[in-house]
């Protein structure tokens, strides 16, 4: 059976000498796996479509519930991020965090939609890494069934917590003096806590949209990092690359402020 779909090349492993093991994310069939033979060759016409982090028009083989690559051609390269080690890794980054929250065969239009806007932004220079990658993960866990209730502290009903926090295991807003569990939580501010309500129910073209700097931003970044890596139970070597890059030892850090 041929298929031809569009899909999001979220990653490859090298097998035997010249074949790469794709994990593609496609608008028809969900998250598949894929081998494409013979793409490490230089003469290779599927080369450049099965890269890592490239949109791409496959034409797919399936028998039996395996999938092989017979033809591919380049959509979107996302050329800039890999002109930006730091953006690139970013990228990679983002494409695990798809394929975690992705399911098996299992079309995801507004999760593809995410990845993709999500790429965009970051190969085109459309914002400060931090607030991208924020938004991103935010708005992951909205469409993995995940999306904290940021109306008002959980607790005591105020609209506007007093040294507002996220719950990470719960995903409420509290006041600090409200939470169960201060060191399960991550502290907030006004103005990250607008961002992340702006996140929350902004319309995927206008995700980041949004202006947020300093401490604000490393609060909102560090809280979005630990929600996913909280309900996605696993840590992601891709993020800890990323990181090397990035400089900043703040994000990811839990502590007892």
């Amino acid at each position: 059976m041929f298929n031809t779909t569009k899909g999001l090349i979220l990653r490859e492993v090298r097998y035997k000498e010249a074949d790469r093991i794709l994990t593609i994310l496609t608008e028809s069939d969900g998250k598949i796996t894929a081998k494409a033979r013979g793409a490490l060759r230089k003469s290779s016409r599927t080369a450049a479509a099965t890269q890592q982090l490239t949109w791409s028009e496959l034409t797919l083989f399936g028998n039996r519930g395996k999938w092989t690559v017979n033809e591919g051609s380049v959509v979107e390269g996302f050329s800039g991020l890999r002109q930006d080690i730091e953006r690139l890794a970013l990228g990679s980054y983002f494409a695990e965090c798809l394929e975690a929250f992705s399911v098996e065969e299992q079309p995801d239009p507004a999760l593809l939609q995410l990845g993709l806007n999500s790429l965009y932004a970051l190969s085109e220079n459309l914002g400060e890494p931090a607030k991208l990658k924020a938004a991103f993960e935010l708005r992951l866990m909205c469409l993995a069934g995940f999306q904290p209730d940021v109306q008002a502290c959980a607790v005591c009903a105020k609209p506007e917590p007093e040294e507002p926090v996220l719950n990470l295991e719960d995903g409420v807003l509290c006041c600090r003096s409200c939470a169960r569990s201060p060191w399960d939580a991550a502290p907030l501010d006004p103005d990250a806590l607008a961002a992340l309500r702006y996140v929350v129910s902004a319309p995927a073209k206008k995700l980041f949209s949004f202006a947020l700097s300093g401490q604000s931003l490393n609060k909102l970044s560090r809280a979005a990092e630990l929600y996913v890596q909280t309900h996605a139970e696993r840590r992601f070597p891709t993020l800890e690359y990323y990181k090397q890059f990035r400089g900043n030892s703040e994000f990811g850090i839990r502590n007892s402020e």
